[in-house]
């Protein structure tokens, strides 16, 4: 008879995550059943901890998942026992809708989010959906491979949306764009860092990475960007960002959350400059984003941190803390590549 299973859970937002147990799920059919062994610490973590924004209650968090496949559903041919796979934050798709019809499975009409809607991986163990599960390169161990599977991807769509550009500003120096940095580096894009305002740190880690250039959010790049992509969700970055990119460039918005925009002048807008959102993922993007970071040798800067401290994680987030990435790690979870 299998045991129970713990975790760390939201009950209300605003207040700290609690340990619970519960009883080991049964995965339903085209479902498996995943032994954690690494969870990334992400930013949307944090706004639904904070009630930034709404989903089910209570709900374990957590969506940059890797473990090892420990039971299956009826009908999951894709994966076996003992296969190690990621669990990202689109956790399943309707298929019938207009968007999943298209192509556009990111935009669902009724979609499931790990950690928002369905119960995601700061656990034990987690069921998610076979058909929306990754399978891990082999270049990459289970700690430094979970930031991946948010920050990598989502930093990844977003700079899918840059349109090749060759001038790139990364606004906000955290998880995703430690990770597309390297990416865009790798394909011989000049990458621009903006931090906090004397975040001498968090601008030496860029140039270290790469970067050419490392400044303060409101300082102005040696040089006119061709696109901008913005994970701090600060809406008073987006009339900034204008001002730096090219006639003809793009500013994006990669976070699920930001703060309002306030009002800027036309002027910043004209000449074709334009601004973008990035919603969720696709599991095309998922397969192409994990095959891109092995073959461009992307190394994830991780700190690992027991399940218990899952507070503490997300207080360091909040408080901007953190160097790359943030992962919790289960009581006596087994972690290494395949």
């Amino acid at each position: 008879m299998d045991q129970g299973f713990h975790a760390m859970q939201l009950d209300t937002p605003g207040a700290p995550l609690r340990r619970v147990e519960r009883a080991m799920p049964t995965p339903g059919d085209g479902e498996i059943r995943i032994a954690v062994t690494a969870c990334g610490v992400c930013r949307t973590d944090l706004h639904i901890a904070d009630g930034d924004i709404s989903g089910r209650l209570p709900i374990i968090p957590g969506h940059e998942i890797v473990g090892r496949v420990d039971a299956l559903g009826a009908g999951v041919t894709r994966f076996g026992l003992g296969d190690r796979v990621g669990v990202p934050w689109l956790g399943r798709s309707c298929g019938a809708c207009p968007y999943c019809a298209t192509g556009q499975e990111n935009l669902c009409d009724a979609p499931e989010f790990t950690g928002f809607t369905r119960d995601g991986g700061f656990a034990s163990h987690v069921v998610a959906d076979a058909r929306f599960c990754l399978a891990i390169p082999a270049a990459f161990d289970d700690v430094h491979a979970a930031p991946l599977l948010c920050a990598g991807l989502i930093g990844y769509r977003a700079y899918r949306m840059a349109d090749g550009a060759k001038m790139l500003g990364l606004y906000g120096f955290g998880a995703a764009a430690h990770i597309l940095a390297q990416i865009a580096i790798a394909d011989g894009t000049d990458v621009y860092a903006f931090t906090r305002e004397g975040d001498t740190e968090g601008q030496d880690f860029a140039r270290r990475l790469g970067c050419i250039w490392a400044g303060a959010s409101n300082e102005a790049p040696p040089a006119a960007l061709d696109a901008a992509i913005l994970f701090a969700p600060v809406g008073a970055l987006v009339p900034e960002a204008l001002c730096r990119v090219r006639k003809g460039g793009r500013v994006i918005c990669a976070g699920i959350h930001m703060s309002d925009i306030p009002a800027f002048p036309y002027a910043d807008l004209w000449e074709e400059r334009s601004i973008h959102s990035v919603a969720n993922l696709t599991r095309a993007d998922g397969a192409a984003f994990l095959e891109a970071a092995a073959r461009c040798g992307v190394r994830t800067h991780v700190t690992a941190l027991p399940l218990a401290d899952a507070n503490r994680a997300l207080d360091r987030l909040r408080a901007g803390a953190v160097e790359g990435a943030l992962v919790l790690v289960p009581e006596g979870a087994a972690r290494g590549n395949p």
